[in-house]
């Protein structure tokens, strides 16, 4: 039984998953052609050759990035789940990402999360720099989480381990303690409570001008 004829995006979605699972240098056309049953010639015809096929692998990716649909009842709510959601994306297609930036594109990638993030903190009352501010923390705080999140993944084994290092009397003074770090880091658990704790600072009203000052609490 013949095949439905090849389309443009099956190719780019085909080649999207050679490039997650090995890297772009595991992107060849014969590779992909095998992986979709069909001619070398064919994927040129679609997407041209390796370095067009790149490049739309990377508009591709970008337009992506760009579904950010924020849920909560509350602009802090929002913003968490648009930190969540980029995580979540960034974490899902690494060597997608690093294309992106590759091609010089990541304040593009980037420029819809900004967007969704600006319209709450607009909702939650801040404008001009302190809203700024806000955006880019934020933005900051997710970036920075993930490539620590993920070089303590690519790390070898470390030996002694966390958990071989706090033992109780680590902490003798905080047995709760040294038995909380002696346990696996939950990463998604830290995550969440890093960027709740950032928001909420974030958008809780400036402190009286010299309230926290030298000599602003006497």
């Amino acid at each position: 039984m013949a095949r439905n004829p090849l389309t443009r995006e099956e190719v780019l979605e085909a080649a999207a998953s050679l490039v997650r699972a090995h890297g772009p240098a595991g992107l060849t056309m014969r590779a992909l052609a095998a992986d979709l049953g069909t001619a070398v010639t064919s994927i040129y015809w679609h997407v041209g050759n390796r370095e067009s096929l790149l490049d739309a692998l990377v508009e591709r990716t970008v337009q992506e990035m760009g579904a950010v649909r924020p849920v909560g009842r509350t602009p802090a709510d929002r913003i968490l789940s648009v930190a969540r959601i980029l995580r979540r994306e960034l974490r899902g297609r690494p060597h997608l990402i690093a294309m992106v930036h590759e091609r010089g594109l990541t304040e593009r990638m980037f420029l819809p999360a900004q967007q969704a993030l600006v319209h709450e903190v607009h909702a939650a009352g801040l404008r001009g720099a302190r809203a700024a501010d806000a955006v880019r923390a934020v933005q900051f705080q997710i970036v920075g989480f993930l490539l620590v999140e993920r070089n303590r993944e690519r790390s070898p084994a470390q030996s002694p381990a966390e958990g071989e290092l706090w033992d109780p009397g680590a902490a003798p003074d905080d047995p709760a303690l040294a038995r909380a770090l002696s346990r696996p880091a939950d990463p998604e658990r830290l995550f969440l409570l890093s960027v709740r704790a950032l928001v909420r600072s974030l958008l809780s009203p400036p402190a009286p001008h010299g309230a926290d000052g030298p000599g602003g609490g006497s």
